[in-house]
């Protein structure tokens, strides 16, 4: 049996933008869902807003550049995640620094209420 992870990709402008019951509604819809699969369901959490971000690239010479944001290169696709408990973004950071990416890098955001 897999474990998968199922990212949710969604426009925050448009989600800005829209009225509170629609996302009232939304988290309504996620609950039925989890509702109805949680036999397959392992964990889970809303990301905080992409403004969140710090994203980590090796620098080619053994460093790592560090910069706020999301990647832009959209050729880049997820390849896994893992969920770490940290005490502020600084230890989040250097744990995730460790993260092996020699083809890319790794993105780090807050999950919201902490998770």
């Amino acid at each position: 049996m897999g474990k998968y992870l199922v990212m949710i990709y969604d426009d925050e402008a448009k989600w800005a933008a829209a009225d509170p019951s629609v996302a009232e509604q939304n988290h309504k819809n996620h609950l039925a869902f989890a509702e109805a699969n949680g036999a397959a369901l392992r964990g889970g959490g809303q990301l905080d807003s992409s403004t969140t971000a710090t994203s980590i690239r090796s620098d080619g010479n053994g460093g790592h550049v560090v910069t706020d944001g999301v990647f832009a290169e959209t050729k880049e696709v997820l390849g896994g995640y893992y969920v770490i408990e940290a005490a502020d973004l600084d230890e989040a950071l250097a744990i995730a620094k460790q993260v092996p990416s020699p083809m890319g890098g790794v993105e780090v955001r807050p999950l919201v209420n902490g998770g």
